[in-house]
């Protein structure tokens, strides 16, 4: 269980090994181990500016995240910590610190794309925290969410424009939350109080006109506005005297501003009870293995040259899942079968209708862990691989009868064929009394329970392996006429056809029985399908719904700002995501 997993301190999840990302495996296997969905909350900046002071609190705890005490830029890659989250029973916080933007040491600024990008691919929350105002010099260093639609792809088709394709970011992109250290102004506009929110929102407003220095101004807060609709900025005083700040981690709460104080208690109250679960398109609520997968699929993307696209990681995903999920449904029909239903059966019919429930569970337990099954490829594997046990069962059902039976005849008839080796039967009158001693038995045979669906066919082969010394004692028996020997000869003839008969009308019956379950497994299949394609719709359709909400908000308010062309770009953007349907095929 997650709740178990204790991590005294942070992992390396990303590491920076000369300009080069590597997934670490030591905390892969962190994130394989938990189980409950994830929380997760990631942190960005200029180094220096204490993003890990900020990700202990959350993880309640005073020394973790190395804060460092020099100029020199501590945490190098992306560090992580899962703990249980404190406000949520059941899901995991897992925080990550990322190294410090712009450190002059690296050279290359590339590298600080790749690591802020992952931020923003991997987390629920994404913070940004910076010193001092917001002014243009903290957009000009917030200059990578202007470099996100170059570094990261939401679509793998290639027909789709940058446009097309940025338009989509908002439906994955986490909560955008500001953190302003060391801030020093007041929070007043025309002479009214303002709240760090509405600090935040003028910041982001636009100036009007097409000259460069006009472009360069609105370009980062066009793209913080777009990507990040759903935004929160916090204010944080200078906590302690100038000397204090290097060793922040070891001086005493009562020691620390008082406002800074209850500024870091509202911070990180928010973070806990408005950071949601780590969520993929479609409502896919990601746990570790799923967080783990993320990781490793965007690294290898990276590492590889590629961009990292939304939907391929997905997909990848996918392929993962629904193939455990195959494996889930099929162990649990072999589980459940063995379990349920007792060899041999008296009558396919019988076995048949205690596999349709199993098999129905099984497609259900397929459903609830596999999402994203393109054409269905894995629903049809299952399919057959169903198809296949159940084969396989019906052979196993006949094949137990058939030892059942058979040692059931050696045990009732046995002591008739000693009989027959000692000539009992040799004699006058041995034919009838060796025919009355063979139905007398039979009876007996038929009657003992338990011998499933093989009874008839069994006693049929045993009877005929016996036939030769049936018509030796019959031509043997100097009582009998030659007419009684002829007609006698007939009737047997007579019962053997009539066996046939039978048998050949009961195969006919076994296969119909057989092709109506596999079309009651189909339609079970299909069923089960459709239901779950209606809930994709009316999940597909309530994440629409609150893209579009988020995107209409700053449509209205860029159209109240007087950005006619803008608020209309918005406006089709809505109109695409309007007609988005989820892409399913009918088995």
């Amino acid at each position: 269980m997650a709740s178990e997993i204790n991590m005294p301190g942070p992992v390396c999840l990303i590491e920076n090994i000369d300009q080069q990302l590597v997934a670490n495996q030591e905390a892969l296997d962190i994130l394989s181990a938990i189980k409950q969905p994830v929380v997760v909350v990631a942190i960005v900046g200029l180094y220096r500016t204490g993003k890990s002071y900020l990700m202990n609190k959350l993880a309640g705890k005073r020394n973790g995240f190395s804060l460092g005490s020099t100029v020199q830029s501590h945490t190098k890659g992306i560090w992580m910590w899962c703990v249980p989250h404190p406000q949520n029973p059941g899901h995991t916080l897992v925080l990550l610190d990322t190294e410090g933007l712009g450190d002059i040491e690296k050279g290359d600024n590339q590298n600080d794309c790749w690591i802020f990008a992952l931020a923003v691919l991997l987390s629920s929350t994404f913070i940004y925290n910076s010193i001092g105002t917001i002014n243009q010099q903290a957009m000009d260093q917030l200059q990578y969410v202007t470099e996100l639609t170059n570094l990261i792809k939401s679509k793998s088709s290639p027909e789709r424009s940058d446009e097309d394709d940025s338009a989509n970011f908002v439906g994955f992109f986490p909560t955008f939350v500001w953190t302003l250290r060391d801030f020093f102004l007041q929070l007043e506009a025309n002479e009214d109080s303002i709240t760090p929110d509405d600090y935040l929102e003028s910041s982001l407003a636009l100036r009007k006109g097409t000259d460069k220095k006009t472009k360069r101004f609105n370009e980062p807060r066009l793209c913080i506005r777009k990507y990040f609709p759903k935004r929160k900025c916090f204010v944080f005083e200078r906590p302690a005297p100038t000397k204090q700040l290097s060793k922040l981690e070891t001086v005493a709460e009562e020691e620390l501003s008082e406002d800074f104080v209850e500024q870091v208690a509202k911070f990180t109250s928010y973070i806990f009870s408005s950071s949601g679960v780590k969520t993929l398109s479609g409502g896919i609520l990601v746990n570790g293995p799923r967080l783990q997968s993320l990781v490793l699929t965007y690294v290898n993307a990276i590492r590889s040259g590629e961009l990292p696209c939304i939907e391929s990681a997905v997909l990848t995903l996918a392929q993962i899942e629904n193939s455990a999920a195959v494996q889930k449904a099929i162990e649990h029909y072999e589980e459940q079968m063995n379990q349920k239903v007792q060899l041999p059966t008296e009558t396919l019919q019988e076995l048949l209708d205690l596999h349709r429930p199993i098999e129905s569970e099984a497609i259900e337990v397929f459903m609830k862990n596999s999402f994203k099954d393109v054409d269905q490829k894995f629903q049809k594997e299952l399919r057959v691989s169903l198809d296949a046990k159940l084969d396989a069962f019906v052979k196993k059902n006949m094949d137990v009868s058939s030892a059942r039976c058979s040692d059931l005849l050696e045990e009732i008839f046995g002591p008739l064929e000693k009989e027959v080796k000692k000539g009992t039967f040799s004699k006058p009158g041995g034919y009838y009394h060796f025919l009355q001693k063979k139905q007398e038995l039979e009876k007996k045979y038929n009657q003992a329970p338990g011998k499933g669906l093989q009874a008839e066919e069994m006693l049929k082969k045993y009877v005929e392996s016996k036939n030769d010394v049936a018509e030796t004692l019959l031509k043997t028996d100097q009582s009998l006429t030659e007419k009684e020997k002829e007609i006698e000869a007939e009737r047997i003839k007579a019962e053997a056809a009539e066996a046939a008969n039978r048998e050949l009308k009961e195969m006919q019956k076994k296969h119909e029985l057989m092709m109506e379950e596999k079309d009651k497994s189909y339609q079970e299949h299909v069923k089960q399908m459709t239901e779950k394609m209606e809930k994709e719709r009316e999940e597909m359709k309530a994440e629409q719904e609150r893209i579009i909400s988020l995107k209409l908000k700053e449509q209205e308010r860029l159209l109240k700002e007087g950005f006619s062309n803008e608020s209309r770009k918005l406006l089709q953007e809505m109109e695409e995501i309007k007609k988005m349907k989820p892409q399913c095929t009918i088995l």
